[in-house]
């Protein structure tokens, strides 16, 4: 608990700061819960089989790693995973810039930037096919898809957070539209981008299976897929598991990227 204007909060109260150990402790009694249900519901054979315990997944996950070259499939995912987002980076980028900055601008994009959010990727997995094969290409093209247009849209809302107070006094001192582009409206953005892609980013790991089922031989959903057909249920949630984890670790990186970049966004 805190104080605030001489009265204690408890961690109940709204808008309450909690402390890093209380923090710390509410995440591992969390998992702590979770974990202790998963491993100790009772089960019958038949269940064990379809929900294999956190102690057999631990254990297939090991067996991947040390003798079936798992490691070699989790790179292959991570691989197709930042290239695709990294391609989608750079295109939604200028775009939701320009949009948010140019009423103009948004006002000829939108009109096809919109529509495109409602339609699912996995829909385009036919045409993908047609175009591309069934090589690297279509799944990195489909995890493309599965994020481009979300984040054109949502880098377009953050350009438009920027205070119009800032773009009027570097107008009022003579900077040129490229000027407050990249030294008052950019700078002042990034921040905003980056929580943007952090959150896209894990949408981009929820597309990673679907893009690898349709006639992969590598990567965690090729090994997912096979797994299914044996009824490998602790192989499939051992997978699940790496996907996980994986974009965790994604998620703290680019936290981190934030943390350093913008000290004077930390939380006190």
């Amino acid at each position: 608990m805190g104080k605030r204007s001489g009265k204690r909060i408890g961690w109940f109260d709204f808008h309450a700061s909690l402390p890093a150990w209380a923090k710390v402790t509410l995440g591992v009694a969390a998992w702590a819960l979770l974990i202790g249900v998963w491993q100790f519901t009772p089960r019958s054979p038949e269940l064990e089989a379809l929900l294999p315990t956190p102690t057999t997944v631990l254990d297939t996950l090991v067996h991947l790693f040390t003798e079936k070259n798992f490691l070699a499939d989790v790179w292959q995912s991570l691989q197709r995973t930042f290239l695709s987002f990294s391609l989608a980076c750079a295109v939604a980028l200028p775009i939701g810039l320009l949009m948010g900055a140019f009423p103009a601008v948004e006002a000829f994009f939108n009109p096809v930037v919109s529509p495109f959010r409602y339609l699912p990727a996995p829909s385009f997995i036919p045409l993908l096919l047609a175009w591309f094969g069934t090589g690297n290409e279509q799944k990195i093209a489909l995890l493309f898809i599965g994020v481009v247009w979300f984040l054109i849209s949502m880098l377009m809302d953050d350009t438009k957070r920027v205070p119009v107070d800032f773009i009027d006094s570097s107008r009022t001192l003579g900077a040129k539209r490229w000027q407050v582009m990249l030294k008052v409206i950019l700078p002042c953005a990034l921040p905003f981008f980056l929580d943007t892609m952090r959150q896209m980013l894990a949408v981009s790991w929820t597309y990673l299976v679907i893009a690898e089922i349709v006639a992969a031989t590598d990567g965690i959903g090729a090994v997912m897929m096979r797994a299914r057909r044996l009824v490998r249920m602790d192989i499939i949630m051992a997978g699940i598991i790496t996907i996980g984890a994986l974009g965790f670790l994604s998620d703290a990186f680019i936290r981190g990227i934030r943390w350093w970049a913008f000290p004077y966004l930390r939380k006190k």
